[in-house]
């Protein structure tokens, strides 16, 4: 009798083994750590936001592509032969950057830069979601938008390096006229604290003469 509880015991813990690795992929990708939406929230905050703004929109699902014009998912060779950076960018950090960013994500609810802000789904607007657990710091910020309404922020996924001391993000901000910009954000870790180290430009659109002529992201 002994021997049958134990078959049976050892039948369900293999199922339910199988069962964890089954879901695991799903759970994984749904599961969105909550230092990335902190990277966002200072890119946001330090980047785009000015005094003037009222609501943020920002796309639901995260991006695979680095511009318009890319063809097919991202590859190392793809991102290396750009020369973002000047090429100065940790190996590690790169193929990490690529391999998060091979599926989009779903972003949820859980920005906090201080600002109204909005899903979008295509053309489609969300019902908005409101942040403003962290004040927004105007004082040193040039603005860079007069505009009340962002329209909109089109992130990717955040990937580090093996050391988790670097993070490399994509932030797109492509407008309603056609006009906009793509923009690789590379991070620091001083002790506790993340930071923006250095941000490159990786493509623009301007309209000319509806474009208002002013810089789409804060130096």
């Amino acid at each position: 009798m002994r021997s049958v509880i134990n078959l049976i015991l050892l039948v369900v813990g293999v199922v339910t083994v199988w069962s964890a690795h089954a879901i695991e992929p799903q759970s994984v990708a749904a599961a969105f750590p909550d230092d990335e939406y902190r990277l966002y929230d200072e890119i946001i905050a330090s980047k785009f936001l000015t005094s003037e703004t009222s609501l943020v929109l920002i796309e639901r699902m995260t991006t695979t592509q680095l511009s318009p014009k890319q063809e097919g998912l991202l590859t190392m060779p793809l991102f290396q032969e750009q020369g973002y950076f000047d090429g100065v960018l940790p190996t590690d950090l790169v193929r990490e950057f690529v391999a998060v960013n091979q599926t989009a994500i779903r972003l949820e609810g859980r920005f906090q830069f201080g600002t109204r802000y909005r899903f979008v789904s295509g053309n489609t607007v969300e019902e908005p979601e409101v942040s403003l657990a962290r004040p927004v710091r105007w004082e040193q910020r040039r603005p860079v938008q007069a505009l009340p309404v962002l329209d909109r922020l089109v992130f990717s996924r955040v990937a580090y390096n093996l050391r988790q001391d670097q993070a490399l993000v994509y932030v797109g901000n492509p407008r309603p006229d056609g006009s906009g910009a793509g923009f690789l954000v590379w991070f620091r870790r001083q002790g506790m604290i993340w930071a923006i180290y250095d941000t490159e430009v990786i493509w623009t659109v301007r309209i000319e003469p509806e474009s208002d002529g002013g810089p789409l992201l804060a130096p």
